[in-house]
Protein backbone atom coordinates (compact mmCIF):
# COMPACT_ATOMS: atom_id res chain seq x y z
CA UNK A 1 0.00 0.00 0.00
CA UNK A 2 2.98 2.28 0.73
CA UNK A 3 4.64 1.84 -2.47
CA UNK A 4 1.34 2.62 -4.01
CA UNK A 5 1.18 5.79 -2.73
CA UNK A 6 4.56 6.55 -3.68
CA UNK A 7 3.95 5.96 -7.22
CA UNK A 8 0.40 7.93 -6.94
CA UNK A 9 2.17 10.82 -5.65
CA UNK A 10 5.32 10.65 -8.17
CA UNK A 11 2.58 10.52 -10.82
CA UNK A 12 0.53 13.34 -9.75
CA UNK A 13 3.47 15.71 -9.87
CA UNK A 14 4.31 14.53 -13.81
CA UNK A 15 1.10 15.62 -14.24
CA UNK A 16 0.53 18.45 -12.79
CA UNK A 17 4.03 19.95 -14.57
CA UNK A 18 4.37 21.94 -17.01
CA UNK A 19 4.96 19.11 -19.85
CA UNK A 20 3.42 18.84 -23.52
CA UNK A 21 2.25 16.74 -26.06
CA UNK A 22 3.77 16.21 -29.21
CA UNK A 23 3.02 19.46 -31.23
CA UNK A 24 4.58 22.45 -33.35
CA UNK A 25 7.24 22.47 -30.90
CA UNK A 26 8.23 18.80 -30.64
CA UNK A 27 7.07 17.60 -33.66
CA UNK A 28 8.87 14.39 -34.12
CA UNK A 29 8.58 11.32 -32.12
CA UNK A 30 10.16 8.09 -31.69
CA UNK A 31 9.12 5.38 -28.86
CA UNK A 32 10.16 1.79 -28.43
CA UNK A 33 8.16 -0.63 -27.19
CA UNK A 34 7.38 -4.41 -26.10
CA UNK A 35 4.96 -5.86 -28.30
CA UNK A 36 1.92 -7.66 -26.95
CA UNK A 37 0.06 -10.27 -29.32
CA UNK A 38 -3.32 -11.75 -28.66
CA UNK A 39 -4.77 -13.59 -31.98
CA UNK A 40 -8.38 -13.52 -32.36
CA UNK A 41 -10.68 -15.89 -34.98
CA UNK A 42 -12.18 -19.45 -34.62
CA UNK A 43 -9.30 -21.19 -34.96
CA UNK A 44 -7.20 -19.94 -32.82
CA UNK A 45 -5.84 -20.72 -29.05
CA UNK A 46 -6.67 -17.40 -27.18
CA UNK A 47 -3.54 -16.41 -25.41
CA UNK A 48 -1.36 -13.46 -24.73
CA UNK A 49 2.20 -13.15 -26.69
CA UNK A 50 4.86 -11.22 -25.36
CA UNK A 51 7.57 -10.02 -27.97
CA UNK A 52 9.43 -7.31 -29.36
CA UNK A 53 10.77 -4.89 -29.44
CA UNK A 54 8.52 -2.59 -31.65
CA UNK A 55 9.55 0.80 -33.22
CA UNK A 56 7.27 3.57 -33.98
CA UNK A 57 8.64 7.30 -35.51
CA UNK A 58 5.85 9.81 -36.51
CA UNK A 59 5.34 13.17 -37.29
CA UNK A 60 3.01 16.12 -36.25
CA UNK A 61 1.55 17.77 -38.89
CA UNK A 62 -1.28 20.39 -37.58
CA UNK A 63 -4.77 20.20 -34.95
CA UNK A 64 -3.47 17.18 -33.61
CA UNK A 65 -2.82 14.93 -36.29
CA UNK A 66 0.61 13.03 -37.22
CA UNK A 67 1.75 10.70 -39.80
CA UNK A 68 4.34 7.91 -38.54
CA UNK A 69 5.19 4.90 -39.61
CA UNK A 70 5.56 1.76 -37.16
CA UNK A 71 7.33 -1.62 -37.08
CA UNK A 72 7.33 -4.63 -34.45
CA UNK A 73 8.81 -7.60 -34.09
CA UNK A 74 7.80 -10.53 -31.65
CA UNK A 75 6.36 -14.60 -31.98
CA UNK A 76 2.98 -15.38 -31.79
CA UNK A 77 2.19 -19.02 -30.44
CA UNK A 78 -0.91 -20.59 -31.48
CA UNK A 79 -1.71 -24.66 -30.48
CA UNK A 80 1.56 -26.26 -30.85
CA UNK A 81 3.08 -23.75 -34.05
CA UNK A 82 4.94 -20.76 -32.89
CA UNK A 83 5.16 -17.99 -35.24
CA UNK A 84 7.66 -15.46 -36.00
CA UNK A 85 5.94 -12.07 -35.72
CA UNK A 86 7.20 -8.91 -38.15
CA UNK A 87 4.82 -6.05 -38.91
CA UNK A 88 4.89 -3.05 -40.75
CA UNK A 89 2.63 -0.12 -40.90
CA UNK A 90 1.86 3.64 -41.83
CA UNK A 91 -0.91 5.08 -39.62
CA UNK A 92 -2.35 7.92 -38.57
CA UNK A 93 -2.34 9.84 -35.04
CA UNK A 94 -5.24 11.99 -33.76
CA UNK A 95 -4.51 13.64 -30.39
CA UNK A 96 -7.65 13.94 -28.47
CA UNK A 97 -6.58 16.37 -26.10
CA UNK A 98 -3.27 18.73 -25.42
CA UNK A 99 -1.14 18.64 -22.06
CA UNK A 100 0.56 15.92 -19.78
CA UNK A 101 -1.77 12.98 -20.32
CA UNK A 102 -2.91 12.90 -24.29
CA UNK A 103 -5.26 10.09 -25.54
CA UNK A 104 -5.37 9.29 -29.32
CA UNK A 105 -6.50 7.11 -31.99
CA UNK A 106 -4.83 5.84 -34.66
CA UNK A 107 -5.69 3.98 -37.81
CA UNK A 108 -3.39 2.99 -40.72
CA UNK A 109 -2.62 0.24 -43.15
CA UNK A 110 -0.04 -1.83 -43.77
CA UNK A 111 1.67 -5.92 -43.35
CA UNK A 112 1.52 -8.65 -40.70
CA UNK A 113 3.30 -11.76 -41.30
CA UNK A 114 3.02 -14.82 -39.19
CA UNK A 115 5.87 -17.45 -40.25
CA UNK A 116 6.33 -20.75 -39.18
CA UNK A 117 9.49 -21.37 -40.98
CA UNK A 118 7.59 -23.90 -43.98
CA UNK A 119 7.76 -22.86 -47.60
CA UNK A 120 4.35 -21.70 -49.05
CA UNK A 121 3.97 -21.05 -52.89
CA UNK A 122 2.01 -17.60 -53.36
CA UNK A 123 2.31 -14.76 -55.98
CA UNK A 124 2.18 -12.01 -52.57
CA UNK A 125 5.79 -11.46 -51.27
CA UNK A 126 4.36 -14.49 -48.93
CA UNK A 127 1.50 -16.79 -48.21
CA UNK A 128 2.23 -15.88 -44.37
CA UNK A 129 1.92 -12.21 -45.02
CA UNK A 130 -1.48 -10.41 -44.87
CA UNK A 131 -2.53 -7.15 -45.96
CA UNK A 132 -3.93 -5.06 -42.51
CA UNK A 133 -6.04 -2.36 -42.06
CA UNK A 134 -5.80 -1.61 -38.07
CA UNK A 135 -7.39 1.04 -35.56
CA UNK A 136 -6.92 1.66 -32.12
CA UNK A 137 -6.61 3.67 -29.34
CA UNK A 138 -3.81 4.54 -26.98
CA UNK A 139 -2.55 7.67 -24.58
CA UNK A 140 0.85 9.27 -23.86
CA UNK A 141 1.60 9.99 -20.07
CA UNK A 142 4.16 12.69 -20.22
CA UNK A 143 6.81 13.53 -17.77
CA UNK A 144 8.28 15.88 -19.48
CA UNK A 145 8.37 18.08 -22.34
CA UNK A 146 10.07 15.41 -23.97
CA UNK A 147 10.04 12.18 -22.95
CA UNK A 148 6.68 9.96 -22.39
CA UNK A 149 5.04 6.38 -21.57
CA UNK A 150 3.09 5.25 -24.23
CA UNK A 151 0.23 2.85 -24.39
CA UNK A 152 -1.53 1.52 -27.00
CA UNK A 153 -3.95 -0.89 -28.08
CA UNK A 154 -5.29 -1.55 -32.01
CA UNK A 155 -7.49 -4.24 -33.40
CA UNK A 156 -5.59 -6.19 -36.75
CA UNK A 157 -8.27 -7.17 -39.22
CA UNK A 158 -7.03 -9.71 -41.81
CA UNK A 159 -8.78 -11.29 -44.70
CA UNK A 160 -6.13 -13.61 -45.72
CA UNK A 161 -5.16 -17.24 -45.23
CA UNK A 162 -2.47 -18.14 -43.02
CA UNK A 163 -2.74 -15.13 -41.40
CA UNK A 164 -4.55 -14.11 -38.42
CA UNK A 165 -6.42 -10.90 -37.48
CA UNK A 166 -4.95 -9.65 -34.21
CA UNK A 167 -4.98 -7.30 -30.87
CA UNK A 168 -1.48 -5.79 -30.53
CA UNK A 169 -0.55 -3.72 -27.75
CA UNK A 170 2.54 -1.29 -27.23
CA UNK A 171 4.02 -0.45 -24.23
CA UNK A 172 7.48 1.78 -23.77
CA UNK A 173 8.81 5.19 -23.91
CA UNK A 174 8.40 7.88 -26.75
CA UNK A 175 10.59 10.66 -26.99
CA UNK A 176 9.67 13.88 -28.83
CA UNK A 177 12.28 16.05 -30.52
CA UNK A 178 12.19 18.55 -33.21
CA UNK A 179 12.06 22.44 -33.70
CA UNK A 180 12.86 24.33 -30.30
CA UNK A 181 10.52 27.11 -28.39
CA UNK A 182 13.23 29.17 -26.56
CA UNK A 183 10.34 31.33 -24.82
CA UNK A 184 8.08 28.56 -23.79
CA UNK A 185 5.10 30.19 -25.32
CA UNK A 186 3.81 26.96 -27.53
CA UNK A 187 4.64 28.77 -30.75
CA UNK A 188 8.22 27.41 -32.27
CA UNK A 189 10.79 29.47 -33.13
CA UNK A 190 10.84 29.23 -36.53
CA UNK A 191 7.81 30.54 -36.74
CA UNK A 192 7.83 32.44 -33.75
CA UNK A 193 8.48 36.37 -34.81
CA UNK A 194 9.17 36.62 -31.06
CA UNK A 195 11.41 33.94 -30.18
CA UNK A 196 12.66 35.19 -27.17
CA UNK A 197 9.76 36.76 -25.42
CA UNK A 198 6.84 34.55 -24.30
CA UNK A 199 3.40 35.57 -26.38
CA UNK A 200 0.31 34.09 -28.01
CA UNK A 201 0.26 31.94 -30.82
CA UNK A 202 -2.64 33.90 -32.34
CA UNK A 203 -0.06 37.15 -32.96
CA UNK A 204 2.79 34.63 -34.11
CA UNK A 205 4.19 34.57 -30.83
CA UNK A 206 4.23 37.61 -29.73
CA UNK A 207 2.86 39.29 -26.37
CA UNK A 208 -0.12 41.90 -25.88
CA UNK A 209 0.36 42.67 -22.72
CA UNK A 210 -2.30 45.56 -22.93
CA UNK A 211 -4.59 43.00 -24.70
CA UNK A 212 -5.90 46.05 -27.60
CA UNK A 213 -4.63 43.25 -30.01
CA UNK A 214 -1.86 45.51 -30.82
CA UNK A 215 1.59 43.23 -30.17
CA UNK A 216 4.19 44.70 -27.96
CA UNK A 217 6.97 45.01 -30.37
CA UNK A 218 4.36 47.05 -33.14
CA UNK A 219 2.52 49.45 -29.72
CA UNK A 220 4.00 52.58 -28.28
CA UNK A 221 2.25 51.97 -25.25
CA UNK A 222 2.53 48.03 -24.19
CA UNK A 223 1.16 48.35 -21.25
CA UNK A 224 -2.15 50.59 -21.74
CA UNK A 225 -4.80 49.77 -23.67
CA UNK A 226 -5.09 51.87 -26.99
CA UNK A 227 -6.09 52.20 -30.59
CA UNK A 228 -4.59 51.43 -33.69
CA UNK A 229 -4.80 54.84 -35.59
CA UNK A 230 -2.47 55.78 -32.12
CA UNK A 231 -0.25 52.81 -32.37
CA UNK A 232 -1.57 51.12 -29.74
CA UNK A 233 -1.62 54.40 -27.57
CA UNK A 234 -4.78 56.81 -26.40
CA UNK A 235 -5.91 60.53 -26.85
CA UNK A 236 -7.04 61.28 -23.37
CA UNK A 237 -8.40 64.83 -24.19
CA UNK A 238 -9.75 63.66 -27.74
CA UNK A 239 -7.62 66.30 -29.81
CA UNK A 240 -6.37 64.00 -32.16
CA UNK A 241 -2.67 63.87 -30.15
CA UNK A 242 -1.49 60.56 -28.80
CA UNK A 243 -1.29 61.02 -24.89
CA UNK A 244 3.45 60.27 -25.44
CA UNK A 245 3.03 63.54 -27.79
CA UNK A 246 0.56 65.52 -25.75
CA UNK A 247 2.45 68.17 -23.60
CA UNK A 248 -1.18 68.72 -22.33
CA UNK A 249 -2.54 64.92 -22.53
CA UNK A 250 -5.61 66.28 -20.20
CA UNK A 251 -6.54 69.13 -22.13
CA UNK A 252 -7.49 69.49 -25.57
CA UNK A 253 -5.53 71.09 -27.67
CA UNK A 254 -3.74 71.61 -31.28
CA UNK A 255 -1.07 69.87 -32.76
CA UNK A 256 0.73 73.16 -33.66
CA UNK A 257 1.15 73.42 -29.93
CA UNK A 258 1.93 69.85 -29.50
CA UNK A 259 -1.49 69.11 -27.84
CA UNK A 260 -1.32 72.58 -26.06
CA UNK A 261 -4.77 75.08 -26.00
CA UNK A 262 -3.52 78.50 -27.12
CA UNK A 263 -6.33 80.52 -25.80
CA UNK A 264 -4.99 84.20 -26.85
CA UNK A 265 -3.72 82.92 -30.05
CA UNK A 266 -0.41 84.60 -29.57
CA UNK A 267 2.06 81.92 -30.85
CA UNK A 268 2.96 80.70 -27.26
CA UNK A 269 1.14 77.41 -26.04
CA UNK A 270 -0.94 78.02 -22.64
CA UNK A 271 1.22 75.39 -21.16
CA UNK A 272 4.24 77.83 -21.44
CA UNK A 273 2.12 81.36 -21.76
CA UNK A 274 1.88 83.84 -18.58
CA UNK A 275 -0.77 85.82 -19.93
CA UNK A 276 -3.36 83.77 -21.42
CA UNK A 277 -5.82 86.47 -22.17
CA UNK A 278 -3.16 88.72 -23.62
CA UNK A 279 -1.25 88.72 -27.06
CA UNK A 280 2.08 88.76 -26.32
CA UNK A 281 5.78 87.36 -28.04
CA UNK A 282 6.69 84.12 -27.22
CA UNK A 283 10.50 85.56 -26.04
CA UNK A 284 8.43 87.31 -23.28
CA UNK A 285 6.09 84.09 -22.19
CA UNK A 286 3.30 85.05 -24.67
CA UNK A 287 3.29 88.27 -22.38
CA UNK A 288 3.71 92.18 -24.27
CA UNK A 289 6.92 94.11 -23.01
CA UNK A 290 6.08 96.64 -21.19
CA UNK A 291 6.48 99.83 -22.62
CA UNK A 292 7.01 102.52 -19.61
CA UNK A 293 6.35 105.80 -21.83
CA UNK A 294 3.59 104.57 -23.71
CA UNK A 295 5.44 105.22 -27.20
CA UNK A 296 4.68 102.11 -28.87
CA UNK A 297 8.42 101.63 -27.95
CA UNK A 298 9.50 98.43 -26.01
CA UNK A 299 11.18 99.13 -23.33
CA UNK A 300 14.06 96.59 -24.44
CA UNK A 301 14.03 98.60 -27.52
CA UNK A 302 13.41 102.74 -25.87
CA UNK A 303 16.79 104.31 -25.03
CA UNK A 304 14.62 106.91 -23.66
CA UNK A 305 12.57 105.10 -20.84
CA UNK A 306 10.83 108.10 -19.29
CA UNK A 307 10.33 110.28 -22.78
CA UNK A 308 8.13 109.49 -25.10
CA UNK A 309 10.09 109.00 -28.75
CA UNK A 310 9.79 107.68 -32.31
CA UNK A 311 10.66 104.07 -33.16
CA UNK A 312 13.62 106.04 -35.75
CA UNK A 313 15.37 107.68 -32.55
CA UNK A 314 14.86 103.84 -30.73
CA UNK A 315 12.13 105.63 -28.75
CA UNK A 316 13.74 108.68 -27.95
CA UNK A 317 12.11 112.62 -28.89
CA UNK A 318 13.13 114.24 -31.75
CA UNK A 319 12.82 117.45 -33.41
CA UNK A 320 9.74 117.36 -35.77
CA UNK A 321 10.57 118.20 -39.82
CA UNK A 322 8.88 121.04 -39.36
CA UNK A 323 11.04 122.52 -37.54
CA UNK A 324 14.42 121.70 -38.50
CA UNK A 325 13.19 123.36 -42.00
CA UNK A 326 12.83 126.35 -39.58
CA UNK A 327 16.57 126.09 -38.11
CA UNK A 328 17.56 125.51 -42.07
CA UNK A 329 16.00 128.80 -43.05
CA UNK A 330 17.57 130.70 -40.35
CA UNK A 331 20.86 128.67 -40.78
CA UNK A 332 21.16 129.42 -44.55
CA UNK A 333 21.86 133.57 -43.07
CA UNK A 334 24.66 132.77 -41.61
CA UNK A 335 28.22 133.14 -43.68
CA UNK A 336 31.54 132.58 -43.16
CA UNK A 337 34.47 134.64 -44.70
CA UNK A 338 37.15 132.71 -46.69
CA UNK A 339 39.12 130.75 -44.87
CA UNK A 340 37.86 131.76 -41.76
CA UNK A 341 34.99 129.69 -38.82
CA UNK A 342 34.62 132.84 -37.06
CA UNK A 343 31.00 134.41 -36.40
CA UNK A 344 30.59 138.00 -37.26
CA UNK A 345 28.20 140.29 -38.01
CA UNK A 346 25.10 141.59 -36.21
CA UNK A 347 22.97 139.79 -38.65
CA UNK A 348 24.35 136.75 -38.29
CA UNK A 349 24.31 136.67 -34.24
CA UNK A 350 20.23 137.40 -34.56
CA UNK A 351 20.13 134.73 -36.46
CA UNK A 352 21.76 132.74 -33.67
CA UNK A 353 19.23 134.14 -31.03
CA UNK A 354 16.20 133.13 -33.33
CA UNK A 355 17.74 129.38 -33.45
CA UNK A 356 18.13 129.46 -29.53
CA UNK A 357 14.89 130.43 -29.23
CA UNK A 358 13.41 127.75 -32.17
CA UNK A 359 15.62 124.91 -29.74
CA UNK A 360 14.84 126.43 -26.14
CA UNK A 361 10.59 126.26 -27.56
CA UNK A 362 10.95 122.17 -28.14
CA UNK A 363 13.20 120.94 -25.78
CA UNK A 364 12.61 117.55 -26.45
CA UNK A 365 15.09 116.36 -29.41
CA UNK A 366 18.47 117.18 -30.90
CA UNK A 367 20.23 118.82 -33.80
CA UNK A 368 23.65 118.00 -35.69
CA UNK A 369 25.25 120.98 -36.60
CA UNK A 370 26.82 120.32 -39.92
CA UNK A 371 29.48 122.60 -41.24
CA UNK A 372 30.91 122.96 -45.21
CA UNK A 373 32.97 124.86 -47.20
CA UNK A 374 33.71 126.29 -50.48
CA UNK A 375 36.06 124.36 -53.24
CA UNK A 376 39.37 126.68 -52.23
CA UNK A 377 41.65 124.46 -50.01
CA UNK A 378 42.28 120.98 -49.78
CA UNK A 379 40.42 118.58 -49.17
CA UNK A 380 41.57 117.73 -45.51
CA UNK A 381 41.86 121.26 -44.89
CA UNK A 382 38.17 122.02 -45.74
CA UNK A 383 36.96 118.84 -43.61
CA UNK A 384 38.58 120.30 -40.40
CA UNK A 385 37.58 123.99 -41.71
CA UNK A 386 34.23 123.07 -41.98
CA UNK A 387 34.12 121.31 -38.50
CA UNK A 388 35.40 124.50 -36.96
CA UNK A 389 33.11 126.60 -38.36
CA UNK A 390 30.20 124.27 -36.71
CA UNK A 391 32.01 124.10 -33.51
CA UNK A 392 31.68 127.97 -33.66
CA UNK A 393 27.99 127.67 -34.54
CA UNK A 394 27.55 125.28 -31.31
CA UNK A 395 29.99 127.08 -29.15
CA UNK A 396 27.89 130.12 -29.36
CA UNK A 397 24.57 128.58 -28.98
CA UNK A 398 25.60 127.01 -25.72
CA UNK A 399 26.60 130.90 -24.63
CA UNK A 400 23.37 131.25 -25.15
CA UNK A 401 21.98 128.76 -23.04
CA UNK A 402 21.50 126.31 -25.69
CA UNK A 403 22.44 122.83 -23.33
CA UNK A 404 25.09 121.25 -25.27
CA UNK A 405 24.18 117.98 -24.27
CA UNK A 406 21.59 118.82 -27.37
CA UNK A 407 24.19 119.85 -30.16
CA UNK A 408 26.56 117.54 -31.94
CA UNK A 409 28.69 118.64 -34.80
CA UNK A 410 30.10 117.48 -38.18
CA UNK A 411 31.89 118.83 -40.43
CA UNK A 412 32.00 117.66 -44.42
CA UNK A 413 34.41 119.85 -46.43
CA UNK A 414 33.22 121.06 -49.71
CA UNK A 415 30.70 118.26 -50.03
CA UNK A 416 27.15 119.08 -51.71
CA UNK A 417 27.72 122.41 -52.67
CA UNK A 418 24.39 124.69 -52.84
CA UNK A 419 25.69 126.85 -56.01
CA UNK A 420 28.61 126.66 -58.44
CA UNK A 421 31.54 127.44 -56.74
CA UNK A 422 33.37 128.69 -59.73
CA UNK A 423 32.23 132.39 -58.88
CA UNK A 424 32.62 134.49 -55.23
CA UNK A 425 28.61 134.08 -55.46
CA UNK A 426 28.46 130.99 -55.71
CA UNK A 427 31.34 129.98 -52.93
CA UNK A 428 30.50 132.14 -50.64
CA UNK A 429 26.73 130.35 -50.58
CA UNK A 430 28.81 127.24 -49.80
CA UNK A 431 30.74 128.40 -46.93
CA UNK A 432 27.57 127.55 -44.14
CA UNK A 433 26.15 125.79 -41.88
CA UNK A 434 23.01 123.28 -41.75
CA UNK A 435 20.87 121.75 -39.34
CA UNK A 436 19.55 118.10 -38.89
CA UNK A 437 18.07 116.27 -36.83
CA UNK A 438 19.89 114.13 -33.94
CA UNK A 439 18.97 110.45 -33.89
CA UNK A 440 20.48 107.84 -31.21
Amino acid sequence: MKNFTLLFLFLSVLYFSNARGQSETKPWSFSVNANLINLTGDETEKSFNLGGPAFAFSRYISNGFSLGSQLAFGKADNFNVSYNYLAFDGFVKFNLTDGNFIPYLIGGYGLSLFSDDLDRVSTFPSPQTGRTLFGGIGFNFYFNETLSLKIQSSYRAINETDVFSHLQSFVGLSYGFGSTDADGDGVPDKKDKCPNVPGLSEYEGCPDTDGDTIIDKDDRCPEIAGVPELNGCVDTDGDGIADPDDACPEKAGIEEMNGCPDTDGDGTSDFEDACLDTVGPIENKGCPWPDQDGDGIPDKDDLCLDEKGTAANNGCPELSPEIVETLNEYGSRIYFPANSSQLFGKKTKDVLEQIKSVLLENPKGNILIQGYTSSDGGEDYNIDLSRRRAEAVLEYLVDLGVPPIRLEVEGYGELDPLEDNSNPKGRAMNRRVQFKAKRN
